[in-house]
């Protein structure tokens, strides 16, 4: 697996997965999406959030990424929040992911997790937040794989911190 920064070239595969969120009704955590979703106004929008630029209300700068599997396949979306407001330090956390419903069960989000957790270490982020709704399980389990250690839980959200 590799977890980068999308580009236009993604365009196809990345479009193609959203819309197995969309099919199967699933939550698409990390993919910073929005209504009319358009893919060159996408890519535009994580550059210039990265650069901390047309930041909407509250938001902060932060980095997207996209996880692809060895065929080039996107499987996964990951956002790294370079700091934490208020709402991100109670629900959110430094990273927001999710795997394509297909993708599942196969060891890919841990893996995303694991990359991005080295991704907020090149940004000098030592110690991650990373959040799950007390009825997820399987991202309950992903995080304390990656060595999450259960903080508190907080109007249903769990918050881990790792490092």
């Amino acid at each position: 697996m590799t977890l980068r920064r999308p580009t236009l070239v993604d365009k196809e595969t990345i479009l193609d997965m959203i819309a197995e969120f969309e099919r199967e009704e699933s939550a698409t955590d990390g993919g910073n999406l929005f209504a009319n979703f358009d893919f060159e106004s996408w890519l535009q929008q994580g550059q210039d959030w990265e650069m901390g630029l047309n930041l909407p209300e509250g938001f902060v700068p932060s980095i997207q990424y996209v996880s692809f599997d060895d065929a080039g396949q996107a499987v996964g979306f990951l956002s790294l929040r370079l700091r934490l407001s208020d709402y991100l330090l109670n629900i959110g956390g430094h990273i927001g992911y999710s795997i394509r419903p297909s993708q599942r069960g196969k060891g890919y989000a841990k893996e995303q997790l694991r990359l991005g957790l080295q991704e907020a270490a090149t940004k000098n982020i030592s110690k991650v937040l990373v959040t799950c709704s007390t009825d997820n399980q399987a991202s309950r389990r992903t995080i304390v794989a990656c060595g999450g250690s259960l903080e508190d839980i907080r109007d249903g959200v769990e918050r881990y911190w790792i490092g």
